[in-house]
């Protein structure tokens, strides 16, 4: 191509040259000159308007490779900030991301995170002295204002207001490093605090109960040397043990479970508690509790739920809802009229009951029944685990105290035994003599009984004998009587 195009302007050149030669007897001189400069200027910029042709041309795929990144970004654009509908795994966009963080910043009320444990102190008077790196930002979950207009310096009075207001209850968890995440994160529960002194970057804490044995070696031994201290405790929540990317079913109403994640946390719990969350979303069984068993409905007609309570009042000035189970604080509310709308064919899991009150009213119909673990709410777990520890330990100590009373029990029965079979030995050996003698004295018996039955045969027979000679003595009595007689009658 370019060697074409030189050969067509050396040829313009050569046709320009010979009609100028032939025009030369009728053209005047500076018609010619004007002729030659037009044709060498033509011929010269040719090449720049080549060139920016070309630069043009570049320039133009240029802009419709920038207009296809364009379509693409705003498109990627849209996809991370509302999601694509259209992917089989129904991935959240930002916001719907951002309103999920905002519910469980709600949830956690401010959080102080990446404290440093300066000092602790366990006697008489339990402290702990907490220290805000440099670096740190403050407080997570407060307003944007706010935190702007504390980020001033000096001047600002906000800048020096406590970092966290004293006689507050917050609760501290001891920080660490899990795989894949550059942010430390709460891995260890530390206890139940409430703040005596704080300053801009510093807090002074003590326990409001005591510590269970673990807590207080964390803190002693530097395992818990990082800090984050929430205002509220956590709540606990289906979503956060579902395997990412996973989405409902008609098997599970959250989602595939984490067994991974679930087996790794509670790893060291009983297998009750742990089947308790691996079954967490699935179908129910026939011996689940009545609590344990919710019901996805299918609404056959439009039906309106009101959700909010008339009453308003925050989370701390006790709870998010009523006895009705409608929402009191204002940051759950519906709003505008606080009611929930629900058309034709929409699915809704709610409670047993509250599946029968609706078939009751003809507005839904039964699809299936799940199992879904009770949540926790460790405001009251916490507590409730503290005493029975506490009750544990008091009867640890009773059960002790019982132990050492049957321990010493046994040894003085052990010993008593010990004696007890001294005293059986010397009893066999007496009782073995006993028996020697008893049966000396029964031959010795024998014997006499022998000699006297002897004895006694020979005084019968002496008996017999005597009254034999007693009667021959009478009659020789009687025969010397009646001689005597005659005799003297004879005188």
């Amino acid at each position: 191509m370019h060697y074409a195009l030189l050969g067509f302007l050396i040829l313009l050149v050569i046709a320009q040259a010979v009609l100028l030669w032939k025009a030369k007897d009728s053209w005047r001189w500076h018609q010619m000159i004007a002729i030659i400069t037009v044709t060498i200027l033509g011929v010269v910029f040719v090449f720049p308007l080549a060139g920016a042709l070309k630069s043009r041309s570049a320039w133009h795929k240029v802009k419709k490779d920038l207009d296809a990144q364009l379509a693409q970004v705003q498109a990627e654009q849209l996809e991370l900030r509302y999601g694509d509908p259209n992917s089989p795994l129904a991935q959240d966009g930002v916001l719907a991301m951002a309103q999920r963080l905002s519910k469980l910043g709600t949830e956690a009320g401010r959080r102080w995170r990446g404290l440093r444990l300066t000092n602790q102190n366990f006697g008489d008077q339990p402290s702990i002295v907490l220290t805000q790196p440099s670096q740190a930002t403050g407080a997570e979950g407060v307003p944007e204002d706010a935190a702007e207009d504390g980020a001033d310096g000096e001047d600002n009075p906000v800048a020096q207001q406590p970092l966290i207001p004293e006689g507050m209850v917050v609760y501290g968890f001891g920080e660490g490093q899990q795989p894949g995440l550059d942010q430390m994160i709460p891995v260890f529960y530390l206890g139940e605090f409430r703040v005596t002194a704080s300053t801009p970057n510093q807090i002074t804490l003590t326990t409001t109960g005591p510590l269970l044995p673990r807590q207080q070696q964390a803190i002693t031994s530097g395992q818990a040397s990082s800090w984050s201290i929430y205002e509220l405790l956590p709540l606990d929540g289906h979503e956060p043990f579902i395997a990412e990317g996973s989405v409902p079913d008609d098997d599970n109403v959250f989602g595939r479970v984490d067994d991974e994640l679930i087996n790794r946390l509670l790893g060291k719990t009983s297998d009750e508690a742990r089947q308790r969350y691996l079954r967490d979303g699935s179908r129910s069984q026939p011996d689940d509790r009545p609590l344990t068993r919710w019901v996805k409905v299918e609404f056959t007609k439009p039906h309106t739920i009101v959700v909010d309570s008339p009453d308003q009042r925050g989370a701390l000035d006790g709870g998010y809802f009523d006895g009705s189970g409608r929402a009191v604080d204002s940051r759950l509310q519906a709003g505008a009229e606080g009611k929930v709308k629900f058309a034709k064919g929409d699915l809704l899991v709610v409670k047993e009951e509250a599946a029968s009150a609706l078939q009751q009213e003809g507005v839904a119909r039964l699809v299936d029944t799940y199992y879904l673990r009770s949540l926790n709410d460790y405001r009251f777990v916490l507590r409730r685990i503290r005493l029975r520890l506490a009750e544990l330990s008091t009867r640890t100590e009773e059960l002790n105290f019982e132990r050492d009373i049957l321990q010493r029990a046994v040894d003085a029965t052990v010993k008593m035994l010990g004696e007890y079979q001294t005293d059986k030995l010397k009893l066999e050996q007496d009782l073995a003599q006993t028996e020697t003698e008893r049966k000396a004295i029964e031959d010795y018996n024998l014997g006499l009984r022998e000699t006297v039955a002897g004895m006694k045969k020979d005084l019968v027979r002496l008996y017999r004998s005597n009254q034999s000679l007693e009667g021959e003595l009478e009659q020789f009595h009687f025969s010397i009587e009646s001689n005597m007689d005659s005799l003297t009658s004879t005188r």
